[in-house]
Order: C-alpha cells, then sequence, then structure tokens
C-alpha cells in the first residue's frame, strides 16, 4: 500500500526544466520520437505531483507562511514549464509523420496539444504569474473568515449547520454573519476580480483573440463544442428545470408554513430538518468503507487504499482552505480527497463526489500518457456527479435507514435546483468577460439581473450585499477557474442519466460507471458520454426527459 507520507518529488527549477526539454529534443533528432514521448510523460508526471503536493499543502493550512512561500514558488515557475512544454508540443505537431504521432500518442492527445499551443505564448508568462498571485489571495482572504455566531467561532465552512438549522432565525443569522463578512471585504473582493479579469483580457488580446471567451475555452481544452451550444442548454434549463424548481419552493413554502421563501430558507429542504448523517468522521469513513465494499470490489478495495495510505483530509479547522476537491499525484498512482466536514448532509455530498473524482483517476492512472489520466472538467464531472446517486442504495448506512428516503429525496431536489444557479453562474462570466471594462457596481448589476432570469424565487430580504448583486463573490471557481462551472450542470445531466438507468438495473448502470472511469480523458466530452450510453447534454430533449423523470419520481 502507498502511503501518502511517503510520496516526495525533487523541487524543480528553470534550468532542471530546460536541461530535461533539451535530451527529449535531442532523442527527437536521433529520430526516437517513442523515446521522447515515454520520457516526456514520465516528467510530467513527476512535475503535476510536485505542483499537486505544494498546492495541497498550502490549501491545508493557509496561514502557513512555508506553505504559501512554496505556492509563491510553484506559481512562479508554472509559466516557465508551460513555456517550455508548449515549444516541445509545437516541435511534435511540426514533425511530418502526424498519422504515426496520432498511433503513438494518441489522436485525442495530439488534438488537445493543437488546442493548447494556441492558448500559450512566452508573453503572457507574467500574467499567469500575477493570475495564480490574485487567485491564491482570494483563497486567502476567505479561509480567514472567524465569525461568530451560537456563541461559537466559525469559518466560512463551518456555518453550514446554521445555514439549514430548522429554527428560521437562526438560517437568518447565519446568512447575516456570512453576507457581512463579504460585505466588509467587498472593496478588495471587487479590487481582486477587476484585477483578474483585465488581465485575463490583456493575456487573450496578446494571444489574437478579441475577448477572454475563445481563449478561456482553449485554457478549459473544449475541443467539441463551444459558447453557442452551451448558451443553448443555459435556455433548456430555463424552459425545463426553472419552473419544475419554482413549483417545488411553493410546495416547501405551504410545507412550512412561511410568508413567503426567503434566501435564507431555500436551503432546509425536508420540512423534518434536512437528513445528516448519523455521526461524525470517524463514523462517516466507517460507513463509508462498508458502503463501497458492498457496491463493487474495485471501489470497496480502492477506498480502504485511500484510507489506510492517508489519502483523505476531511475535518473543517481553522486556516484550511474552504470547499472540497480531488488532487492526484500521477507519479504514485494515487489520488487525494480534500474536503470540510460540517455535520450536514454536505459532508456526505462532498464526500461522494470527491470520491468519484478519485476513483476515476484511480481507475485511468494506467492509461498510456498523461494527457488521459483526468478528462476534461464537464467530463470529470461526470464520475463524481453520478457518485453521488449511484449511492442511494446505500443510504441508510450514513444517515439511518429511517431518514434514507428523506435524504434521497432532499439530494434530488437540490441537484435539480443547483441546475438553475450553475447556469447564472456561467451566463454572469460570459458577460463578465464580453464586457471587461465594466465597473465593479457594473458588474453587480449583472449578476442581479440574471439572477432574476435563472432563479426569479430569489429573496434576499434584509441581506444587503446578496441583495445588491454580491452573492457570486463567495463562489470561488468565479475567480480561480473562469468558466469551469458550466461543468457541473452538463455532467449533472449525465449524472441523472445514471441515476434513471440504475433504477431499473442497479448492477448495469454501475458497471456502466467503472467502464467510464476507466477510460479516463481518452476522448473528448460528448464522446465520452455517448460511450456510456449517455446522451449529450446538449442533444435536444436531454434535459427535458431527465427533468420529466425526476419530476415523476418527488411526486411519487
Amino acid at each position: 500500500m502507498i502511503r501518502f507520507d511517503s510520496i516526495a518529488a525533487a523541487t524543480p527549477d528553470r534550468a532542471v526544466l530546460t536541461a530535461g526539454f533539451a535530451a527529449l529534443n535531442r532523442q527527437l533528432e536521433t529520430g526516437d520520437r517513442a523515446g521522447a514521448l515515454a520520457a516526456w510523460d514520465r516528467a510530467r508526471r513527476d512535475f503535476e505531483t510536485w505542483s499537486a503536493l505544494v498546492h495541497l499543502r498550502f490549501a491545508q493550512n493557509t496561514a502557513d507562511p512555508e506553505a504559501k512561500a512554496a505556492r509563491e514558488y510553484a506559481d512562479a515557475l508554472a509559466p516557465e514549464a508551460a513555456d517550455l512544454e508548449t515549444q516541445f508540443k509545437r516541435r511534435l505537431l511540426s514533425l511530418p509523420d502526424r498519422a504515426g504521432l496520432e498511433r503513438e500518442a494518441g489522436a485525442h492527445a495530439v488534438r488537445l496539444w493543437e488546442t493548447d499551443v494556441t492558448a500559450f505564448d512566452p508573453a503572457i508568462k507574467p500574467d499567469l504569474e500575477e493570475e495564480s498571485r490574485l487567485s491564491a489571495r482570494y483563497s486567502e482572504l476567505l479561509a480567514s473568515a472567524s465569525l461568530s455566531i451560537g456563541g461559537q467561532t466559525v469559518n466560512l465552512a463551518g456555518l453550514a449547520p446554521f445555514a439549514e438549522d430548522p429554527d428560521r432565525a437562526t438560517r437568518h443569522e447565519a446568512e447575516r454573519v456570512r453576507w457581512s463578512f463579504f460585505e466588509a471585504n467587498g472593496p478588495e473582493l471587487d479590487s481582486l476580480y477587476d484585477s483578474l479579469v483585465r488581465l485575463r483580457h490583456g493575456m487573450a488580446r496578446k494571444l489574437g483573440f478579441s475577448t477572454y471567451t475563445p481563449f478561456g475555452y482553449r485554457r478549459m481544452r473544449r475541443v467539441d463544442y463551444g459558447p453557442e451550444d452551451v448558451a443553448r442548454y443555459r435556455e433548456q434549463v430555463v424552459t425545463h428545470v426553472v419552473p419544475l424548481v419554482a413549483r417545488l419552493l411553493e410546495q416547501r413554502r405551504a410545507e412550512h408554513g412561511w410568508d413567503k421563501v426567503r434566501y435564507w430558507d431555500e436551503a432546509l429542504i425536508d420540512p423534518a430538518g434536512n437528513p445528516k448523517p448519523a455521526g461524525g468522521h470517524d463514523f462517516l469513513v466507517a460507513k463509508a468503507r462498508t458502503m463501497f465494499d458492498a457496491m463493487h470490489p474495485k471501489l470497496g478495495a480502492f477506498f480502504r487504499d485511500m484510507e489506510g495510505g492517508g489519502f483523505l483530509d476531511l475535518k473543517n479547522r481553522p486556516g484550511k482552505s474552504g470547499g472540497g476537491f480531488c488532487t492526484s499525484f500521477p507519479s504514485a498512482g494515487m489520488p487525494f480527497i480534500f474536503a470540510n466536514f460540517t455535520g450536514t448532509h454536505h459532508d456526505i455530498g462532498v464526500f461522494t463526489h470527491e470520491m468519484g473524482h478519485a476513483f476515476q483517476n484511480h481507475m485511468s492512472k494506467d492509461q498510456p500518457n498523461a494527457d488521459y489520466l483526468w478528462p476534461t472538467m464537464e467530463a470529470a464531472e461526470i464520475h463524481s456527479m453520478s457518485l453521488e446517486f449511484l449511492t442511494w442504495p446505500y443510504m441508510g448506512l450514513l444517515v439511518g435507514d429511517a431518514a434514507a428516503d428523506r435524504f434521497r429525496r432532499m439530494h434530488m431536489i437540490g441537484a435539480l435546483a443547483f441546475l438553475p444557479y450553475g447556469v447564472c453562474v456561467d451566463h454572469f462570466q460570459h458577460e463578465v468577460y464580453a464586457n471587461p471594462t465594466a465597473s465593479p457596481a457594473e458588474r453587480h448589476a449583472m449578476w442581479r439581473r440574471l439572477e432574476q432570469h435563472y432563479m426569479p424565487w430569489t429573496d434576499h430580504g434584509d441581506l444587503a450585499w446578496p441583495a445588491m448583486g454580491g452573492r457570486w463573490q463567495a463562489k470561488p471557481h468565479i475567480y480561480g477557474s473562469p468558466f469551469y462551472y458550466i461543468d457541473y450542470t452538463l455532467a449533472q445531466c449525465c449524472a441523472l442519466q445514471f441515476w434513471s438507468r440504475a433504477r431499473r438495473d442497479p448492477a448495469a448502470a454501475l458497471g456502466a460507471y467503472v467502464e467510464l472511469c476507466a477510460k479516463g480523458g481518452s476522448a473528448p466530452f460528448q464522446d465520452l458520454a455517448r460511450s456510456a450510453g449517455l446522451i449529450s447534454p446538449f442533444a435536444k430533449g436531454a434535459l427535458a426527459d431527465v427533468a420529466r423523470e425526476a419530476e415523476a419520481f418527488l411526486a411519487g
């Protein structure tokens, strides 16, 4: 068994990287393309392992000066590494035997490289370093939150139990405390984002793009769809999901006897109180072990390796970065799950979600090149969001048998309600980057208008900051990962298809899921979806069909 604490990676520098690529080029000059590709793949895995370790340690303690300094060094070196790698990709693409290159490296990898070389130029190296610095500052700022509520001091993640408390006044207080933090830090949050938008627009112009959007899509390696497809998908959400969520919210209002649904009411889905794990961290990990053993032998064995090897960091603590993610150390062939348990149903959601990412990465660790270890992000989210649904038969282990049906209903309602919010985040970013000189006030107005289009039920009441359009500032993806949010909504459409299939034939659905995980990133998004028997979310009727079945399930 590999242990996390045994993984080490030498810290590279530009001289070492330059020498490595010089050796690769000499191999090409001697005609040893296959050898050069194999050596490059090993080098990429080593570099990515080092980078992942550095960024994970910073996330684990954003207040650690050594971890911060290491991240700053990595962020400064990354553009240099990207420059050398892009030069090597251009060299490979210039070789006359394209068919031979595709046989040895993979046709999809070559297509990805063709995209990559249009998204980098040495002229933007200082901009990339500054982008990383600004994104890290956003993470530090949010991680620094020290908030008082209910006689306790918590961070932003620690507000979660209060935000869905059955007592309405407690929920309101949680949101008041949350948004008071954002209001107090509003000037810096506005300034950070303004700098990021202008910086990204400037990079795009240096590379010959009129705006950041086409450049951003290339950075995301989207090779089989574009902004027009995404815009049509967003409107499918408006047509088929927004009215359904509005009906569900009206039912909830009536069940609770509220005069109207306020923003602080939306998190309380179950009239009896949202089901939550039947125990704390140790309980949940132990029950997950039983659950994954029962689901599939490969899932069970993998989870035991994750747990036994120390590849889980799930407890919330001061200074720890918020949210959850999965990273990996490709030279060791193991992923790592990072989360912040808060004692709410979100613990189950983030745990099963990130476990989906981790299992996919584990299943595809033997793919022939580093480009295939992860798929592009909308495909990667199929694995994570689908596992959330595929674990449904075992929810009794985690929340208790009496609450399992309530949990499943809550999860489905939350999954549907997420879609309008997810596409709103995406549409907002498209408008922001189409208008890069907009003022902070104009950006807040953009969000306010789009929020009413996608979530017309939203009523912030006396919460001044979100009421004036500042809600988007709590979403880290908007700052650090531009255009990475529609991915979740596209994957949700696919995950709901897995849920539908699992209702009819659980074993077949899980088998198809495992096979999809093993494919890694060996094909673009829509091809991967089709290979698993899924209908592309861009196909007419795909979203309407799953929304209709979900509504029927909730009505039953």
